[in-house]
């Protein structure tokens, strides 16, 4: 069943001072089957977000359409959840109150956040943190926070735009494999954008390389891994042709775009 459909959106930024308009995006489709983790990989600067942007209804198109169960998609709504890189918690609000706050948008009885609250807490490993505020929090415990949050609202569609990428390795390690738990365990549809190749083979069962600016998806390659995944996995034969042929997948498109900039 397709779970999202992207028709021939296309995302044309108009120029500055008379400079010319910047054409971000050549008309894109695809279709997000339900249950799908696909992850997006691109040079800088090829459309990556701004695709992501615009399924979230953050940013609108050009031309083309987003449908999300058949609805257009012409606004933010509390069925597509969204994580950011940088750390997008409410700094005045505690742990709990910040998972809590779609919930309290929506008029959930407070006997039913807590419960709901207290269930994403448990699963991305911040008991004993609920009344710490973001400041009292490491990088990777907010980022915990920020994905309890978007879970919390039971999002239709899961939209990540590289929340990893400010974290250490290890602490990306370990959140790649939580994530990857809770998608295994809830089969929620996920669009995750990044730039860490191994990453994009290890959370996903499909990953679309974008061309250099104005990007267009290049190649659509489904990874045929075994589920569950464990971390190991990263060093078997199998991983490594993946990686080799997403490699030069983006390296020729890198070497355009560097090009194109001079």
């Amino acid at each position: 069943m397709t779970k999202l459909r992207i028709d021939n959106v296309s995302r044309v930024f108009p120029g500055v001072r008379g400079s010319e308009p910047t054409r971000a995006l050549e008309p894109v489709s695809l279709d997000v089957a339900d249950n799908d983790f696909i992850t997006i990989l691109g040079p800088s600067g090829c459309g990556k977000s701004t695709l992501l942007r615009i399924v979230a209804g953050l940013d609108q198109p050009t031309t083309g359409s987003v449908l999300l169960e058949g609805q257009p998609v012409s606004q933010p709504g509390p069925d597509r959840g969204m994580v950011f890189q940088s750390y997008t918690l409410f700094p005045w609000l505690t742990v709990r109150e910040n998972i809590c706050f779609g919930l309290r948008e929506k008029k959930v009885p407070d006997a039913e956040q807590r419960e709901i609250s207290d269930r994403f807490i448990e699963q991305v490993g911040l008991r004993g943190f609920e009344n710490h505020y973001p400041k009292q929090l490491s990088g990777g415990m907010q980022q915990r926070t920020a994905l309890a949050r978007a879970l919390a609202n039971d999002p239709k569609i899961l939209l990540l735009d590289e929340p990893f990428g400010a974290l250490d390795n290890q602490t990306r390690a370990l959140m790649q494999e939580l994530l990857l738990g809770i998608w295994e365990a809830s089969r929620k549809t996920v669009l995750f954008v990044t730039h860490d190749i191994d990453e994009a083979i290890f959370m996903a069962n499909r990953v679309l390389v974008m061309t250099a600016r104005p990007g267009r998806v290049k190649c659509d390659i489904t990874i045929d891994l075994p589920h569950p995944r464990h971390y190991t996995m990263k060093t078997t034969p199998e991983f490594a042709a993946y990686k080799a042929r997403l490699t030069e997948e983006i390296r020729v498109e890198s070497i355009r775009a560097a090009e194109l900039e001079h």
